[in-house]
């Protein structure tokens, strides 16, 4: 039986219908809501609304359940690559060996830079920060795919079709971008820029480019590029989230691919958003400066008065665990153990960890260590600075926003145009 919900507003009842997704999510359907009632709603960060309807992520924040096309992220890291997963979220199902070696070849034949973008990199002082830079790259990418990236919605005289010039746009996206994330690291450190290794599989190469040092020979470290696949998974998509509604809402316009993710990269940016692992590292630091008086931060943000929070700790979705915290846990606690590193902040970030598990304070409140705890304390041993950490959660994401970016044209989904409830003064006139 079809559901509805009824409306009744000066004595008059409007029927709208419910719309109940493949997981017993329901919604109600109000697009003819302004059309039918002359109401809009008002739904202050859209919390409530639903602004399209997606095959891509699902996530249970209540039970803590995260699933891409339907496998748990889970199962994912544990018998996946990164590239893997990168096909999944992208074209909807796990790649067959024959394809997975075409879209990692495919994306090898896209790894040459040209040398005027590494100008433009060039150009930026070093006191840039890695998020602008990355944004401004990924929007310069246009000027160097014009044809394919302006009209990639369409079929040209030669007979490519719309699909094909998606998908060249795709594998040189993810092509470059590991290149241009390694470069803004490699800038920050004072090491000479690297090129793509294409005898590495595409994970192994994001850890060459970013880590290979100038005359040393380059080994590769397991446990580093297992982390690495574990962090990239975990952050490859996450639902509607600011920066993907961002990248959605950009391409409705019908901006191109890069335009969109430059948009989306911009949005993540912000610490509320993907700067969380970096906000992690900055506590941590604050509480070392302080005598490493962990105590004092862990009673300072039980007390509600106060306005410090403890960062990497519960989240606005996941009501009881964010299940990619698991998962990151177990990598952090490999590359803390293999590296075998000294440090005073990641010392303070385990302490923190194991008193808050047990306080019975945060148990009570569900504040659990979230995946930008764990992300933080891996990048940090790893040597990343933390103005770059954003840069791996962008890394990461980027197949999510190709893949919900795809959908969306797909799905010939409108112009993105949300309502407002104007407040300001009334008609009035200048005075003479």
């Amino acid at each position: 039986m079809d559901k509805s919900a009824k409306i009744e507003f000066n004595g008059s009842s409007y029927t709208f219908p419910v719309i109940t997704g493949s997981e017993n999510e329901e919604a109600i359907d109000i697009k003819n809501l302004r059309s039918e009632m002359g109401l809009i709603t008002y739904d202050p960060g859209y919390k409530n609304t639903g602004h399209c309807i997606s095959s891509i992520t699902y996530l249970d924040g209540e039970n803590g359940i995260l699933r891409y096309r339907g496998y748990s992220v889970e199962e994912l890291c544990e018998k996946k690559s990164f590239l893997e997963v990168t096909y999944l979220l992208i074209f909807g199902d796990l790649p067959s060996q024959n394809q997975l070696e075409k879209f990692q070849n495919d994306i090898r034949e896209e790894t040459l830079v040209d040398e005027d973008l590494k100008q433009i990199f060039k150009s930026f002082p070093k006191s840039a920060h890695p998020m602008g830079v990355l944004s401004s790259l990924t929007s310069a990418l246009i000027a160097f795919n014009p044809q394919n990236e302006t009209k990639i919605s369409m079929t040209d005289k030669e007979g490519v079709t719309a699909d094909d010039k998606m998908y060249l746009s795709t594998v040189r996206l993810l092509a470059k971008f590991p290149i241009m994330s390694s470069w803004t690291l490699r800038k920050i450190k004072g090491l000479p820029l690297n090129y793509s290794n294409n005898n590495l599989s595409y994970t192994e190469n994001i850890a060459y480019m970013m880590f290979a040092k100038p005359n040393q020979e380059y080994v590769q470290n397991d446990v580093i590029v297992n982390a690495l696949n574990t962090l990239l998974i975990l952050h490859a998509d996450h639902e509607q989230n600011c920066s993907t509604s961002t990248v959605r809402i950009v391409g409705s316009s019908y901006a191109g691919l890069y335009a969109s993710i430059s948009a989306g990269i911009s949005a993540l940016w912000g610490r509320l958003h993907g700067g969380a692992n970096q906000a992690v590292i900055e506590m941590l630091e604050l509480i070392k400066n302080d005598n490493s008086d962990i105590d004092k931060y862990l009673n300072k943000a039980k007390d509600k008065s106060d306005p410090f929070r403890l960062m990497g700790f519960g989240h606005r979705v996941y009501k009881n665990f964010d299940p990619r915290a698991k998962i990151i846990k177990k990598a952090a606690d490999q590359v803390l153990n293999d590296l075998g590193i000294d440090d005073p902040i990641l010392d303070i970030a385990k302490s923190i960890e194991e008193k808050a598990l047990t306080d019975e304070y945060f148990i009570e409140k569900k504040l659990y260590p979230n995946v930008d705890f764990y992300s933080g304390i891996i990048y940090r041993a790893l040597g990343i600075p933390s103005d770059m950490f954003t840069v791996m959660f962008a890394l990461g994401r980027i197949p999510g926003w190709i893949a919900q970016w795809k959908e969306m044209r797909d799905s010939n989904n409108p112009i993105g145009r949300p309502r407002q409830i104007y407040n300001g003064p009334t008609h009035r006139k200048i005075s003479s």
